[in-house]
């Protein structure tokens, strides 16, 4: 029996074509994207979805080779830049712990993180916290959701001009910066008044060695500062996964 392999690789792609963004979005988006799920567990579980939401009206009834390589190829930079707009809470959390971490003299206390890299103790805590309020508010399942309906709201045939992208992704990164500063405000703010009156005390008696007795009592009380202000910083990562999510539904 003689096979058209040109018209064998269009047929198959026909599945591959969802299956490229369901995949590159795995393995961009919060939780999925960590080491503990393997690239075999995560195709795996692209294909599963697939398999799923798969409907033959979002494909295209017709595509030569050259059109469907392409359309997959934009299929993948649209799961890819999904998936990376979802870590913009992780990174304002990890940019929050990196303020936290510098203004408390625990700048130098470093763990490695194969998600993260090299980043301080207090950002590996509230990454920690991040993924456990992710997975509480059911993150993974709203995850999910958001993208079988984008097949809907950004249908298949997607390219870099049909659909505002790359501007998309601009305005996600803003919420890197403002979400940082609403997790660590207010510790930071605890933490400048202490220093301030450190300041005082300085002036008051030039003798007191202010490293010795400063640094000490900064790191004693960020650190009581972090434990009461836990239910504060609970509600504010959980409000910029509200945030994030509502921004992601087009």
């Amino acid at each position: 029996m003689n096979y058209d392999i040109v018209n064998l690789i269009t047929a198959s792609g026909y599945i591959l074509i969802p299956f490229a963004r369901l995949s590159a979005f795995l393995i961009a988006a919060p939780i999925f994207s960590l080491t503990a799920f393997n690239l075999q567990l995560k195709i795996l579980f692209a294909l599963a979805i697939t398999l799923l939401i798969w409907d033959p009206e979002m494909v295209p009834t017709s595509l030569d080779l050259i059109s469907l390589v392409r359309t997959i190829f934009f299929e993948v930079i649209l799961g890819a830049g999904l998936g990376l707009c979802l870590q913009a809470v992780t990174a304002a959390v990890a940019v929050a712990g990196a303020a936290l971490s510098n203004s408390t003299g625990l700048g130098m206390a470093n763990l490695v993180d194969p998600t993260l890299g090299n980043s301080p103790v207090i950002s590996q805590f509230l990454v920690i916290l991040s993924n456990l309020i992710f997975l509480s508010i059911d993150g993974h399942l709203l995850l999910i959701d958001l993208l079988a309906r984008s097949f809907e709201t950004i249908p298949i045939g997607f390219t870099g001009e049909s659909f505002e992208f790359y501007e998309a992704l601009l305005n996600v990164t803003g919420l890197i910066f403002t979400g940082g500063l609403a997790i660590a405000l207010p510790i930071l703010l605890s933490i400048l008044v202490i220093n301030l009156a450190l300041g005082l005390i300085t002036r008051s008696a030039p003798s007191l060695n202010v490293i010795s007795i400063g640094f000490p009592f900064i790191l004693i009380m960020a650190l009581l500062g972090i434990a009461f202000a836990l239910p504060v910083l609970v509600n504010s990562i959980s409000g910029a996964w509200s945030t994030l999510f509502e921004f992601m539904v087009f």
